[in-house]
């Protein structure tokens, strides 16, 4: 589907404005060559072992970078209906080519706002590192549990993958990463803590598990 630029006015524009053509093409170097292994200490390997175990034949993936992770993971099929929702055109364009050979389907959409997509459509969503870029505190970044939750099928699966603010095991220059990204906007997880997320899933789901990679909190939720 056409997509357009984002508005400077939407409250999510910040965490997704680094989403630039110019970014992306270095986005792997940097974030899983670097940040993931050194600053946050929660390697590529790690993120893509969490995607082979809930990945399903009817996936959604919201805020896709690059398509790094879902490239490198294992789909039960290999004809998988793959659907990637993002704020940022840039990001849909550079996954979608990435991904082409499972013919993704594209949707722009804001993960705070509707989705608009089908209820119970799909048996897996992933929200892979898109929390900490979210405007707010946890509670704050409700709408997007409760969006998945209303796309996820009644057996399916959320899960995903998010870093945490200050308060959690940084190192001295994965603290300062983190503090500096909030002030710029590209984070806001400055108070965003492996307690608040694990309250937030137990509100909208009926089961979930949650796992602290040194300052990363890779979970997993399920309405039945």
């Amino acid at each position: 589907m056409p997509v357009a630029a984002v508005p400077r006015s939407n409250p999510a524009y910040r965490g997704q404005a680094i989403y630039s053509c110019l970014f992306l093409p270095a986005y792997d170097a940097i974030v899983y060559g670097f940040n993931s292994p050194y600053l946050w200490r929660c390697p590529l390997e790690r993120l893509v072992a969490h995607y082979d175990k809930h990945l399903s034949s009817r996936h959604l993936d919201v805020g896709v970078a690059s398509g790094r992770v879902l490239d490198e993971a294992t789909f039960p099929t290999a004809s998988p209906e793959l659907t990637l929702m993002d704020l940022n055109p840039n990001s849909l364009h550079t996954a979608s080519t990435r991904l082409a050979r499972h013919q993704p389907r594209t949707h722009q959409a804001n993960v705070l706002e509707d989705w608009n997509l089908p209820a119970r459509a799909y048996d897996s969503i992933a929200l892979t590192h898109i929390l900490h870029c979210l405007p707010g505190t946890i509670p704050d970044k409700r709408p997007a549990f409760e969006n998945a939750r209303t796309a996820l099928a009644p057996t399916g699966t959320l899960f995903g993958a998010t870093i945490l603010g200050p308060e959690a095991d940084h190192n001295l220059l994965g603290r300062a990463t983190v503090n500096l990204n909030n002030r710029l906007g590209v984070m806001s997880n400055e108070h965003d803590t492996a307690e608040a997320l694990d309250q937030e899933l137990a509100r909208h789901f009926t089961s979930h598990e949650l796992e602290v990679v040194s300052t990363v909190a890779l979970f997993s939720a399920r309405i039945g």
